[in-house]
């Protein structure tokens, strides 16, 4: 039985070729598999982790889950996914069903950014937030600056030359929303550009709250110039509302974003956009809960501005004939 265990496992101990080859055929003859649950009584572990979001139509939750996937999978391990629909009941009855499931650890990305942080310590179980929470709370966080990132693609967008300059924020009681109408303001006071409130338009990070952000801010007149956006879905879901009026980005309205994804390049126009290493965080996770000794760690990592069409920066030139 050891040897058929080297062979299932790959080691401890090598085992040589032909022997190795007998067991994989008596395998697939008995049509035998291990016993997952007999393997975790023994060891202790179930190598299996929960991962918990607020929406996985989110396309920047949905490119982080697929590389945290592939970085469990490269270690052997296996991610239950659990999507709360933007929902606070439904994010807690998961993290309940995930804790009886006796899962080795969570990754987690709370709906509002208020995590059910006490009832995962009270279980004992590891876990690493995906996302900022009070810095003040005792746990593992991966993270990048917003404030930061959002300031300098707005200033990115202020070198263009704009000074009505408007931003569709997320919703004011989460903390990323917070962090990220920080930075706006923060580009606009560098370059001495007085905030204008009736220009500020909190939505929900969808398509659907963007463009009915856009709408909010095409009724009330005349528009800003430029728009930073809080994040790739509300931008899209604002260059409808404008195409819907007839105006062009970025000849009417230029447009920036926070948390693009590879998606941002392919859109018409292509979205200027600051973007977070999301492989390089899915690495860092995994690595986080694999050495968990119980200390708690806080890990930054640094976002990328990347140029498209949006802003105004290489835009798509008419053919001439």
């Amino acid at each position: 039985m050891a040897v058929v265990s080297y062979v299932i496992n790959n080691g401890p101990r090598p085992v040589a070729k032909a022997t190795r080859q007998r067991v994989l055929d008596a395998i697939k003859n008995t049509g035998y598999r291990p016993n997952g649950v007999a393997q975790a009584l023994a060891s202790g572990k179930t190598r299996t982790y929960g991962l918990i979001v607020p929406n996985i139509s989110n396309t920047f939750i949905a490119s982080f889950a697929h590389a945290l996937q592939q970085e469990a999978l490269d270690n052997g391990l296996v991610i239950l996914l659990g999507d709360a629909g933007d929902c606070r009941k439904r994010e807690l009855d998961l993290i309940n069903n995930l804790l009886r499931q006796q899962v080795d650890g969570l990754f987690y990305t709370s709906v509002d950014r208020h995590p059910y942080i006490d009832l995962i310590q009270a279980s004992g179980t590891p876990f690493v937030m995906l996302d900022r929470v009070d810095p003040d709370l005792p746990v593992n966080m991966l993270r990048v600056d917003e404030r930061a990132a959002a300031r300098q693609v707005t200033a990115h967008l202020l070198s263009h030359g704009y000074r009505e300059v408007g931003t569709i924020c997320g919703p004011l009681e989460m903390l990323n929303a917070q962090d990220r109408l920080g930075g706006w303001r923060n580009a606009l006071a560098d370059y001495g550009i007085e905030e204008r409130p009736e220009w500020i338009f909190p939505a929900d990070y969808t398509r659907q709250g963007g463009y009915d952000a856009a709408q909010r801010m095409l009724a009330n007149g005349r528009p800003p110039r430029a728009l930073f956006c809080a994040n790739e879905a509300q931008a899209i879901g604002c260059i409808r509302a404008l195409s819907e009026h007839g105006m062009r980005v970025p000849e009417q309205v230029a447009l920036v974003c926070f948390n693009g994804t590879e998606e941002s390049a392919f859109y018409t126009p292509s979205l200027t956009t600051v973007c977070q290493p999301v492989k390089e965080m899915a690495k860092a996770a995994i690595a986080m809960l694999l050495a968990w000794n119980g200390e708690v760690k806080l890990q930054e990592f640094s976002h990328r501005l990347m140029i498209g069409e949006s802003c105004g920066c290489n835009a798509v030139k008419t053919p001439q004939t």
